[in-house]
């Protein structure tokens, strides 16, 4: 037995888990069965009082009884997709899914850890929005825009095309506009609460910007054999971003998630980053409202991203298909084989309903996908939202190296403007592995290969 099963068996996080393994660990020096340690646990979980002056189990049975937070007696169910997962990511959802208000939840194939819930969790719950299950950088989202210029044009126009980039987009922690960018969504009621009054300056200096992390601006070539949403098969040049609500969205979070703790004093420290806002209360339909007002400001920054590059460039939209991959959403499901209304978060994960469309990118190097979701039930409707990274960017500074990256980037015919080393092509996963292990999620209707690639540049503090 491991730490998930305890959770499993609804032990509480903390002491009582801490205590949940010594106890197993005794028995097994002790030569116990190892098969019978699942009952013995469940025995002192009904009743931790008979067991208090047991030699064995007294530690175990004296940090349930003294154990003051709140979880569900057995968690949600929630089912993970792919294999080899981060097990810290696994230990997080199956967390996730212990709080009293959890319903349902998944774990995408991309999985890595975040602040409560993991990166490419998707957690259901019940009438309450936790801001953690959002995520830091409210509303990222994708935007796929099909060009009607040639991609041979993408090499013949390089220097000119990296112009147009280097002049339409703005990288980096605080990155603005002068003068700045103009969108109707400055216009809406910035007065929704302390938060979005504070920063609506901030937020107007920065509409139109990338900021930094994993965002990027690409231009590359969308290749399709079947006619989507009218567009004919074949292969077109594209533009592909990935950004979300910049100094404000997190701004947003900081102020809710810490209202929630304070909320849920009894949480345990493991469950901290998971408070939660009731929605029938005064703060969760506050955060609810700047929650949705920073969607449609991450949709209003990709918006003037591709208008002003099209322009730039001089070509027309064929085709744009967008979408968050970190919000959460009012949904109906079945629970429990009952339908009913739901908050599904999606941290780091794209919708996919029934037939609706979606982008999951690779790497600065790897393809990414326009995909038709399926409509999975066990997933909560959902996917990955990108490959997922397979090391920390600690790791990938201390690994990688510029030579060895330009090469691979040559290669591939990948010109990279700007980038740090946390963010190479190693730093991730194999995007072919992660949509394999989605393909009861989503159908793939076609693909972007990056030919010109702009990040954040070295040593800005990422806000993914």
């Amino acid at each position: 037995m491991n730490q998930h099963d305890l959770m499993q068996l609804g032990v509480p996080p903390g002491e009582p888990e801490r205590q949940g393994l010594k106890f197993i660990a005794q028995s097994i020096l002790k030569g116990r069965d190892r098969t019978q340690l699942p009952g013995e646990v469940a025995a002192v979980l009904a009743d931790p009082g008979g067991f208090l002056r047991d030699p064995l189990r007294g530690d175990f049975a004296k940090a349930l009884r003294e154990f003051t937070g709140h979880i569900r007696s057995r968690p949600a169910p929630w089912r993970p997709w792919g294999a080899g997962l981060d097990p810290e990511a696994v230990t997080q959802m199956a967390r996730a899914c212990q709080l009293p208000v959890a319903v349902a939840g998944a774990l995408m194939p991309d999985a890595h850890v975040g602040y409560g819930l993991p990166i490419g969790g998707v957690l259901a719950a019940d009438n309450a929005v936790i801001p953690y299950a959002v995520g830091v950088d409210i509303a990222c989202r994708m935007k796929l825009t099909v060009l009607d210029l040639p991609p041979r044009e993408l090499d013949r126009r390089r220097k000119s095309l990296t112009a147009a980039i280097e002049a339409e987009t703005r990288f980096g922690i605080g990155a603005s506009f002068h003068p700045r960018r103009d969108h109707p969504v400055m216009a809406e009621d910035w007065r929704l609460n302390p938060v979005t009054r504070h920063h609506r300056d901030r937020a107007a200096a920065q509409l139109g910007s990338s900021g930094s992390g994993n965002h990027f601006v690409e231009f590359g070539v969308f290749t399709t054999e079947q006619t989507v949403a009218g567009l004919p098969a074949g292969e077109y040049t594209a533009l592909l971003s990935h950004s979300g609500s910049r100094g404000v969205g997190a701004a947003v979070c900081d102020h809710y998630s810490k209202l929630a703790m304070t909320l849920h004093p009894r949480l345990a420290r493991e469950h901290q980053h998971l408070a939660w806002l009731p929605l029938d209360a005064d703060a969760g339909r506050e955060y609810w409202a700047a929650m949705e007002l920073m969607g449609r400001y991450a949709a209003a920054n990709h918006a003037l991203i591709h208008q002003h590059l099209a322009h730039h460039v001089g070509c027309q939209v064929f085709l744009d298909v967008e979408n968050h991959h970190n919000l959460a959403w009012r949904e109906r499901h079945v629970i429990d084989g009952v339908e009913r209304e739901v908050i599904v978060h999606r941290k780091g994960a794209t919708p996919a309903g029934a037939g609706v469309l979606g982008i999951i990118p690779g790497s600065m190097a790897a393809p990414g996908f326009l995909v038709r979701g399926k409509g999975s039930a066990a997933a909560l409707q959902s996917a990955s939202h990108g490959a997922g990274r397979a090391m920390s960017r600690t790791k990938a500074n201390s690994t990688f190296d510029w030579d060895r990256v330009n090469r691979e980037l040559k290669t591939r015919g990948v010109n990279l403007i700007s980038a740090g080393l946390d963010e190479v092509p190693g730093a991730y996963k194999d995007i072919h592995q992660v949509m394999a292990a989605q393909s009861d999620l989503v159908e793939t209707l076609g693909r972007f290969d990056p030919k010109l690639v702009k990040m954040a540049p070295a040593g800005e503090r990422p806000e993914d």
